[in-house]
């Protein structure tokens, strides 16, 4: 079994850039980090670093150790807050994953809620969207709901919130004195694409496009709410995104519900353990009242 210091040292080598920079990072002389680096080779088997002039240059060996240790380093640091929290007397760790709207539309007030009722809890909030961390363990998950999707065995899933789009138009555009836009007046808009296309809302405002009659054109790929919402108010042509990522809108634009059809995101909770796990029931209960 490798030795985890050691591959601490080795990735703080490797982001680090120099033997020196570990050194002076970790608090260690350079002896030691070099050490610590030769041992690990013999240990693996593998050549890690080669000499280029006075320094190193990792190898191709090394960028894949450390590509593949992410997920091991990920895990023992969530170790390390279990075994800190049994030794100051915490109750536990709740690990809740969540979408980037969902996270600031909720998660700042249950995070309040969930601590001030249990202050022994340890609460690690993990955004899912982030490559690194979508195969992430966790006691709870707000997913957006898709058919056929498979949960962790023994969890539930409890549905949240039906979260309609909305589409986002510049104040001077000829519908934005409207109190709802059918999607098949906006067919020939200029689009501004809000999200990865492969992505469960890209595919829901597709669909709901498809069923009107057209596919969007999407000249500007700018792939997150925000970007989008800021050509919009720019002029540059129109979005569409999900009621909950339009809570925060500039006085240059204006917010419409779609009609026939309204495309919809289903939101639920995943939750792990769902009788074992008092803690991540309540912080369902609780997203259930602030949801209403």
């Amino acid at each position: 079994m490798l030795d985890t210091h050691r591959i601490r040292v080795f990735r703080s080598v490797m982001a680090s850039g120099s033997i020196q920079a570990a050194a002076d990072n970790l608090g260690y002389t350079p002896s030691a980090i070099s050490q610590q680096i030769s041992a690990l080779q013999k240990e693996t088997g593998l050549t890690l670093f080669e000499r280029e002039g006075r320094g190193l240059t990792p190898t191709a060996a090394a960028r894949s150790l450390v590509a593949n240790t992410n997920d091991l380093m990920g895990e023992l640091s969530r170790l390390d807050r279990v075994v800190d929290d049994l030794r100051e007397g915490r109750s536990g760790l709740l690990t809740i994953g969540y979408f980037a709207s969902a996270g600031a539309e909720w998660m700042p007030t249950l995070a309040r809620r969930l601590t001030t009722e249990m202050p022994d809890i340890t609460l690690e909030l993990v955004l899912t969207e982030i490559p690194e961390y979508a195969g992430a363990t966790l006691d709870l998950d707000i997913v957006i709901d898709t058919p056929g999707a498979q949960d962790p065995a023994g969890s539930r899933r409890v549905p949240l919130a039906v979260d309609p789009f909305v589409v986002v138009l510049p104040a001077d555009h000829p519908l934005a004195g409207e109190d709802e836009v059918n999607l098949t007046q906006l067919a020939g808009d200029t689009w501004i694409r809000n999200d990865l296309p492969h992505t469960t809302c890209s595919r829901i405002f597709a669909a709901a496009c498809e069923s009107a009659g057209f596919q969007p054109r999407f000249p500007v790929q700018a792939q997150d709410h925000i970007t989008a919402i800021a050509f919009v108010k720019a002029g540059v042509g129109i979005t569409a995104v999900p009621q909950l990522a339009a809570r925060i809108i500039p006085p240059e634009v204006r917010v419409l519900p779609l009609t026939s059809p309204t495309p919809v995101r289903h939101i639920a909770a995943v939750v792990r353990d769902p009788a074992g796990n008092s803690a991540a029931r309540r912080a369902v209960e609780l997203l259930q009242e602030l949801i209403g």
